[in-house]
């Protein structure tokens, strides 16, 4: 099967699904993140321990690289929860938005290994339920380089 023919396939069991019953979408990632209370070291992980570009901590798609368990925790509950869709930790995996975290080069890197932890996710709970498939939706939000992001207008708030 081509990935076109896969696309069409996993569109039609939507469609089929959704001719039966709401689906329901999974919540707040980042609120989730924030749950754990994750200090700039969790941020950093193994991997970015001698970063010297700003700080990390808040950097949420990062854990998707450092704390890929968490990440993968946080889908399963979303999931145990009832979710049918669930949606990439990637909401700020674009280069433009990691470049405020000197990490641009890490886009891709951060959107593969979240792909990959959202899907293994859904597909461990289609295992133990076959007769309600779960599925992946990547989350990305767009923002022009020269619109403030999230960190940069925090940092501008408590500098003030």
């Amino acid at each position: 099967m081509n990935k076109s023919d896969k696309n069409r396939s996993v569109r039609n069991q939507i469609d089929a699904l959704l001719a039966e019953r709401i689906l329901i979408l999974d919540g707040a990632m980042g609120t989730m993140i924030q749950g754990l209370h994750l200090e700039e070291e969790d941020f950093r992980g193994d991997l970015f321990a001698d970063h010297e570009g700003p700080p990390l901590k808040g950097n949420n798609d990062l854990l998707s690289l450092t704390r890929p368990e968490a990440i993968g925790a946080i889908h399963r509950q979303f999931l145990e929860a009832g979710a049918d869709i669930i949606e990439t930790n990637t909401f700020t995996s674009t280069a433009v938005a990691q470049s405020d975290y000197g990490l641009a080069s890490q886009a891709v890197a951060i959107n593969r290994a979240a792909v990959r932890i959202a899907r293994e996710a859904a597909d461990e709970y289609t295992a133990r339920t076959p007769d309600k498939p779960r599925f992946v939706a990547g989350a990305v939000v767009r923002r022009a380089r020269r619109s403030p992001s999230p960190r940069m207008l925090a940092t501008r708030a408590f500098a003030a």
